[in-house]
């Protein structure tokens, strides 16, 4: 149990602390007697407060050349990279991610940054066009208050998604962090507000209350948020009674597919990467695995070896290599969708060692688990875990298996493992998802600058990062000359 007293965490409006009278908790989820920060509840009124500060910015902040306001979001993915270091324990705790991810986290955010400052230019300049009877011009414009609630699996990454495009087009901002990893993402955002006009960047603090405030206040034009489906149909409906736009980065249950000819000393890794990091809670994680039956034997003896090196434990504590989930609802359902795999008979293991022993009373910890010999429509395999509980089903015909991966509802991610370039192509093709990966379960660098980063179906509205993200922050204005 850490010493430390908790942070004391306030509203960010106007480049100001605003504090409320209501503070909630924020425990480790692996400690849970260690209260880490002392955040402001907010409400109607912060909100209010936040999205007027943020309109009233906005009517100078747009008229700022857009080269301006790309310089000062580079010199703000210089002081994300510079205060890395003072926040990414501190992240850990509140979290439990473990500081090499926080820290690669923090350096990725920079980047996001960097690529929406360098993009605006050329994204913002008008359109024209012209005959001998007329003249059109597009102009793209910014549309106002930016309302982005942002979750807590990945804060620095996922805010910067949204805030930095949005400034860029000539926006402004109100974040909303999640109830259970705020601390981080604030601190990070009061330091960068700092470099802006006062009420660019807004923070207010809260939970279901703040978020339905941001989607019917009249003066924010659109809501950019990521999350699960169930609260994105709250804030479409609520964002639907002033008909404004809303983008929606939302869950997958990305497939990966493993080819007869796959190289699986390159694959297995890459997938139990994908699948297993940040113990499995980000969305376009690897959530299941299809292994042809001529490998499956030996795809899962691979994947057992791998997992099992995983070190379960505190982020904090020496060599863990595995942490705890964030919080105690997300354990709860992870327990029982566990319990339930087990009943169905399919071969469940536990794997990875205890860097120290823990408990249930010491914080929300689950080992890393593989789960084979399961039947295909089972819930493990249909459903998004957003955990480290990972099915690997075998498979005889390929064509059938895209058909079930189609039939679901969720279109993020998916994954393809194969030697065949053309292949891995062909089969991309086929799949209903946002992105498809070839041997590899996530985005190169030039993939985060160009991948209009989002999924299909029920796995969002819209997309974010690459100059196609930027679309999200504008509207756009016609104007047609007769000669």
């Amino acid at each position: 149990m850490t010493t430390e007293s908790p942070l004391r965490v306030d509203h960010w409006i106007g480049n100001a602390p605003v504090a409320s009278a209501a503070r909630d908790e924020v425990r480790d989820p692996g400690r849970l007697a260690d209260v880490v920060g002392l955040v402001a509840r907010g409400g109607a009124y912060e909100v209010d407060l936040a999205v007027r500060t943020a309109a009233e910015a906005f009517k100078s902040w747009r008229e700022m050349p857009v080269e301006t306001r790309a310089a000062l979001l580079r010199r703000a993915a210089d002081l994300l990279e510079a205060e890395a270091p003072a926040v990414v324990g501190l992240m850990a705790r509140e979290s439990g991610m473990l500081v090499a991810t926080n820290t690669a986290e923090i350096g990725m955010a920079a980047n996001i940054v960097r690529d929406n400052a360098e993009a605006g230019a050329a994204f913002l300049v008008p359109e024209a066009y012209e005959d001998a009877e007329s003249w059109v011009g597009v102009e793209k414009r910014p549309i106002g208050v930016i309302a982005a609630i942002v979750p807590w699996n990945a804060p620095i990454i996922l805010a910067m998604r949204k805030v930095s495009p949005a400034l860029v087009c000539g926006n402004t901002v109100v974040v909303k962090p999640a109830p259970t990893a705020p601390i981080g993402l604030s601190l990070l955002l009061e330091k960068m507000a700092a470099l802006f006009p006062p009420g660019v960047i807004n923070v207010v603090h809260g939970g279901a209350e703040v978020g339905r405030a941001l989607a019917t206040h009249p003066l924010v034009g659109k809501v950019s948020f990521t999350g699960g489906g169930t609260v994105a149909r709250a804030i479409m409906k609520d964002a639907a009674e002033g008909l404004k736009g809303v983008q929606f980065e939302l869950g997958g249950n990305d497939p990966a597919i493993i080819l007869e000819d796959a190289d699986l000393d390159l694959a297995i890794p890459r997938i139990v990467g994908g699948a297993f990091r940040r113990s499995g809670q980000f969305c376009f994680a690897v959530k299941r695995v299809y292994a042809p039956a001529s490998l499956y034997g030996e795809v899962v003896a691979r994947i057992r070896a791998e997992v099992d090196k995983f070190r379960v434990g505190h982020p904090l504590e020496a060599g863990v290599t595995f942490g705890p989930i964030n919080n105690a609802g997300q354990y709860r359902a992870l327990q029982g969708l566990l319990a339930r795999t087990r009943a169905s008979g399919a071969t469940v293991e536990e794997l990875g060692s205890w860097v120290s022993p823990k408990s249930e009373a010491d914080g929300y910890y689950m080992r890393p688990v593989l789960v084979s010999d399961i039947d295909p429509e089972a819930e493990l395999v249909q459903v998004e875990q957003f955990g480290p509980l990972l099915p690997v089903v075998r498979y005889d015909d390929l064509d059938a298996v895209i058909d079930s991966i189609n039939a679901g509802e969720l279109g993020l991610g998916s994954s393809i493992w194969t030697r065949d370039t053309n292949r891995a192509v062909e089969v991309a093709r086929e799949l209903e998802t946002g992105m498809t990966f070839v041997n590899n379960a996530g985005t190169s660098r030039l993939g985060q600058k160009n991948i209009p980063f989002g999924g299909v179906k029920q796995s969002g509205i819209g997309r974010e990062s690459s100059p196609i993200g930027l679309r999200e922050y504008i509207d756009y204005h016609a104007i047609n000359y007769h000669r």
